[in-house]
């Protein structure tokens, strides 16, 4: 520890520690603009120059290292006078349109001008004028407007893990530009536009709609995977205008992803469901709330009484709230047992009742920063959990040994300890070469059923890292849980992390899974066996099912056939095949509560009125409860719900009831599969309905049309050539694709993403296709 002297005030300091460290400790502000806690030091604005006794002349606090005795001043006239003469001549080509820059009013130049900056200027030459930029569809540029700190140029660098904006020429000549004209196509891009100090990078889609001034702050929570980051939504006039992350460090630090930050244009866009609809004779009618309420009740004590409750069913997104799952919970045993689930894209359901708790994280997420070796299995793991990608990264960065097994090898821009990417049917066979791996490394007997594996170096190297000191994860995805052997995959994961001695976490998918699991909103039939019990009717709760199941057509078809089809969404949808169209309120227009990967219990308040006749859909549920004549729905708030349903829970979900371990599960088995496998993901932008809707995600690279992609050697043994139109076939039906070359997809398989109407005909999200020449 170092002893420091700053502005008359002394504390210690752990030895590394800089100037500006030990001025944020004691809370003494020191005006800068390059600097900030999560990037790298550049000292290039030399906004912060402070007087250090005994040294000849200012020097940067955020790159001065504390020594020993060292005696700071912040504001003497020393200090002062160096901090004005920076400010002046960041002001020399500095552009006066401070009232029509979306920057004004939070401008970090603005304010520090006004204390260090003169009334007028010296500088009578030409101001210099930089063109603009095209970096997308979510960054809007005024170039002319920037100070060179270097902060998007580091994030991308540095927390990205791409560098898609670099900077060029010298001196008064320095711009920030893209590589050739590239646009900023990074997951976490829009962090850049709260890092810039001025108005050079500004939000494309909030681009002149509203003042800072004007703007109410309210906090929320995300739904759309299953961090549960923290936001701030600004509103004018009950409208969502621009949406921020909220500092957490234990969640999302003070990031947030684009998909959390740019959703929000489909709250306000023209697919908004705003009043209660009826399908009569084949035409939509709009009603009034008692009409729809007794029409849907109606329909669903009918089935209830001819049919039984066993022929309705309720397919709920993992999105919707911790209240209005359990009272949907609530309602469908209410009926006489029917049957619920909000795992919609899972397809083996046999660990159910064997697992010790519910599927979690299997730690806090801030200990994923921190681990010394992590495997993770079956994941897209930047467009899946953007945020978690980040802290593996900045882990990977400090020397954590992060390896992947996965059935895709696109880039997750970090240097990766080792990676196996084989077809889906392959994964249980790597999997069973790291468990003979890590038996032979513990010298223990080998498990039955792994003996005959072959051990690639690849996988050595894998458990070599898994069984070194210190903290160890293995972590399954997406594609584990998606898997048509999932539980055996579990099974072969949960026998290496215990040889290992890692510790085994889920990767959860939708922003409440987790809650959904502890609310009771799994029950009865699982998703798959109620679509094809031959449901009669069905509630369908946030979802698009024939976006969203892991067989689209399927579900569709059982849709179609049954009598009475209740949705109950915030935006048009179901058209085809319901009855019945409920507008319930999206996330910023209900309170609630969701819990995370970890979970972590967070809830939030509305932060905007519902739109047109919205309503909650808690609320909804409360009605329809009582319309039903069914006990347990006398609930006054939200609030109410919640400390009922999570047995009064404020923080976290009780130990208790998280486990990821299961028993009397058999591993999984490579399989033989003829033709070409599908690689089937769900796009970053296309995950669920609200970013669906958003146009500025719309028009983002990740949302590209839907292609067949294959590696070039498999594409040549098919006789096809990129660019050609083709036809591919599922288990259901066929859809015609553009053919696109992408060696990241294993041999033998071809990649089609779900989450389309194009693709959805597909059927399953694994298995064989065949794809032709038109």
């Amino acid at each position: 520890m170092l002893e420091i002297e700053i502005d008359g005030q002394k504390l210690e300091v752990p030895d590394g520690s800089t100037v500006m460290d030990a001025a944020n400790r004691l809370g003494v502000y020191i005006p800068h603009f390059c600097y900030h806690k999560k990037l790298s030091i550049a000292a290039n604005c030399r906004m912060c120059l402070v007087q250090v006794e005994r040294a000849p002349k200012p020097l940067p606090a955020c790159a001065t290292p504390v020594t020993n005795g060292m005696k700071v001043q912040t504001h003497s006239d020393q200090a002062v006078t160096a901090q004005k003469g920076v400010m002046e001549f960041l002001l020399i080509n500095h552009p006066l349109d401070c009232p029509i820059c979306d920057q004004g009013g939070e401008c970090q130049l603005q304010d520090l001008a006004v204390g260090y900056g003169s009334s007028a200027s010296r500088y009578q030459e030409e101001k210099r004028v930089v063109m603009n930029k095209n970096l997308g569809p979510l960054i809007s540029t005024d170039m002319t407007r920037c100070i060179h700190c270097t902060r998007c140029v580091r994030f991308g660098q540095e927390i990205a893990g791409v560098m898609e904006l670099g900077m060029a020429n010298r001196g008064e000549h320095s711009e920030i530009m893209t590589f050739v004209g590239h646009t900023v196509d990074s997951e976490l891009s829009g962090n850049m536009i709260d890092l810039c100090p001025v108005g050079a990078l500004t939000s494309k889609p909030f681009r002149y709609s509203a003042r800072t001034w004007e703007l109410s702050r309210r906090k929320t929570v995300s739904p759309h995977d299953s961090l549960g980051s923290n936001l701030v939504v600004q509103v004018k006039h009950d409208e969502v205008k621009r949406v921020l992350p909220f500092e957490n460090e234990e969640v999302n630090e003070c990031w947030i992803s684009d998909r959390d930050r740019f959703s929000y244009e489909a709250l306000n866009g023209e697919e908004r469901l705003t009043r209660p609809m009826i399908k009569q004779d084949g035409r939509w009618l709009e009603v009034d709330w008692q009409t729809a309420l007794e029409y849907a009740a109606n329909g669903l004590k009918r089935v209830a009484a001819e049919q039984g409750a066993s022929k309705i069913g309720m397919l709920a997104a993992p999105h919707s709230t911790v209240e209005e799952l359990y009272l949907a919970a609530q309602l469908m045993r209410g009926l006489g047992g029917a049957s619920m689930d909000t795992r919609l894209r899972q397809s083996d359901f046999r660990l159910d009742g064997k697992l010790s708790g519910i599927p979690w994280l299997g730690m806090k997420v801030a200990d994923v920063s921190r681990l010394d070796a992590a495997l993770v299995v079956g994941s897209f793991l930047r467009k899946d959990q953007p945020l978690i990608a980040q802290r593996l990264r900045q882990a990977a960065r400090r020397g954590t040994a992060v390896s992947a097994l996965g059935v895709s090898g696109e880039d997750w821009l970090m240097t990766l300890h080792a990676r196996v990417t084989v077809a889906p049917s392959q994964l249980a066979g790597e999997l069973a070469a790291l468990v003979k791996a890590a038996a032979e490394a513990r010298g223990v007997a080998l498990p039955a059923g792994v003996e005959s594996v072959q051990v690639s170096e690849a996988a050595r190297s894998i458990v070599a890292s898994l069984m070194n000191d210190g903290s160890r994860a293995i972590f399954l995805g997406s594609v584990v849980q998606q898997h048509a052997d999932a539980s055996g995959l579990h099974a072969l994961a949960q026998e290496l992390a215990r040889l290992t001695g890692a510790t085994l976490g889920y990767l959860v998918e939708g922003g409440n899974a987790v809650g959904a699991a502890a609310v009771g909103a799994q029950s009865g039939l699982n998703a798959q066996q109620m679509l094809l019990s031959g449901l009669r009717a069905c509630v369908v709760l946030h979802a698009e099912p024939e976006l969203d199941c892991a067989n689209a057509p399927m579900a569709l078809e059982a849709l179609k056939a049954a009598d009475t089809v209740i949705v109950m969404s915030p935006f048009k949808t179901g058209l085809d095949y319901a009855d019945c169209l409920l507008p319930v309120s999206p996330f910023t227009e209900t309170s609630g509560t969701f819990v995370n990967a970890e979970g972590r219990i967070q809830s939030f308040h509305a932060v905007v009125r519902p739109k047109g006749d919205t309503r909650p859909a808690w609320k909804v549920l409360r009605v329809l409860g009582s319309m039903l004549e069914l006990g347990g729905f006398r609930f006054d708030s939200s609030e109410q719900v919640r400390d009922e349903a999570l047995s009064g829970a404020r923080d976290w979900l009780p130990e208790y009831k998280l486990g990821n371990t299961a028993g009397d599960v058999a591993f999984a088995r490579p399989v033989a599969l003829g033709g070409l496998q599908r690689v089937a993901d769900f796009p970053i932008y296309r995950n669920d309905a609200i970013v669906r809707r958003a146009p500025a995600l719309a028009a983002a690279r990740d949302s590209a049309a839907p292609a067949a992609r294959m590696s070039a050697a498999t594409a040549g043994d098919a006789g096809l050539n990129a660019g050609a139109r083709v036809r591919v076939r599922g288990s259901a039906w066929s859809c015609e694709l553009d053919l696109q070359i992408d060696d990241t997809v294993p041999a033998g398989c071809v990649r089609v993403s779900a989450g389309w109407p194009q693709t959805a005909p597909l059927g399953t999200l694994s298995g064989a296709l065949t794809v032709e020449a038109l």
